[in-house]
């Protein structure tokens, strides 16, 4: 099959992810009646689950297809944090960047889901900035990450404080020291202080939250590439790559560019959509695929993700046969 041998080259590409973490928890049920007490739904419980989320789906996504991550983050000295590390271990994901604090409460989500549609979520989370304490540690630990042979670091940012303007700029410039790639999936806290990544993952979302634009992207094209110009030049970076959720991605360096339209699916959920598409295009990268090879392996795999419930990964198999049978 055509690209097979791409795929190959994703086994044991050793990936630093960097960012916050967090503990997706799931009530599964089904909706049985109104409550005689207030217009809600009664949901008659059949299942508990805890999965990983945040940058740790980012991870658990490179594990699915083949790669050898390493986390690194902060978590509570929590029962929460306990459970999360213990999925990690369980799934063979390197929790030698993990760094345990007494000064943070681990993040939870707990998504309350009827019939694959999600009725409620309840946050549960600190997103005060590390402690200096925490910050100096946690970056000590990733400089010696770093420099073990580690192929290429993705910074995954949810706005939970784990990254800043500071210790985002310092990753950076280290990995480029070394000549690691660095990628990146931001959010609106920390969105101008990326500069000198190898490729930048905002969505179309993020991309008018942080140039502070609006516009309509079916009726003006010419202003979301003008944006996606302001983008380049205000925060410099060598691969653009912009989620559009149905309209599919936009990827551009200085001399190419490319629109690569969604494949039509059912699609269930978006959650963790965005996870799977800079772990895949980080893959990519390292594996030299062409830019429009890139974008379209990248939006196939975020397509692929939504038709599910809940945040999942991606598997090797399933994006392997998918790639081969679309493209």
């Amino acid at each position: 099959m055509k690209y097979n041998q791409l795929f190959e080259k994703f086994k044991g590409k050793r990936i630093l992810v960097i960012g916050d973490v967090m503990l997706d928890s799931y009530i599964l049920g089904t909706v049985t009646r109104i409550s005689p007490e207030a217009p809600v739904p009664i949901i008659s419980l059949e299942k508990k689950d805890n999965r990983i989320g945040g940058a740790g789906n980012v991870a658990l996504n490179l594990k699915h297809l083949g790669a050898a991550p390493i986390i690194a983050s902060v978590i509570g000295n929590d029962s929460e944090g306990t459970i999360l590390k213990e999925l990690f271990v369980k799934r063979g994901i390197s929790t030698e960047g993990l760094m345990i604090s007494s000064e943070r409460k681990t993040t939870v989500k707990t998504r309350v889901i009827s019939s694959k549609q999600q009725l409620l979520r309840i946050d549960s989370e600190d997103t005060h900035p590390l402690t200096a304490n925490n910050e100096n540690a946690l970056l000590a630990k990733i400089e010696l990450l770093l420099k073990n042979d580690v192929d290429a670091v993705i910074l995954e940012d949810y706005d939970k404080g784990v990254l800043n303007k500071h210790n985002i700029q310092k990753i950076i410039t280290l990995a480029k020291q070394l000549n690691i790639p660095v990628t990146a999936d931001p959010k609106k806290e920390n969105f101008h202080y990326y500069s000198g990544l190898t490729l930048f993952k905002p969505n179309l979302k993020e991309l008018k939250e942080g140039l502070n634009l609006d516009f309509n992207f079916e009726q003006e094209k010419e202003r979301f590439e003008l944006a996606v110009d302001t983008l380049r030049k205000d925060i410099p970076h060598t691969i653009s790559l912009v989620t559009l959720s149905e309209h599919g991605v936009f990827i551009c360096n200085e001399n190419d560019k490319a629109y690569i339209p969604a494949h039509k699916r059912e699609i269930t959920d978006v959650s963790g959509a965005g996870d799977t598409v800079i772990a895949v295009a980080t893959l990519c990268l390292l594996a030299n695929t062409s830019l429009t090879e890139l974008a379209m392996i990248s939006n196939i795999a975020g397509g692929m993700v939504c038709e599910k419930p809940g945040v999942v990964s991606i598997t090797f198999e399933a994006l392997k046969n998918e790639v081969n049978e679309l493209l």
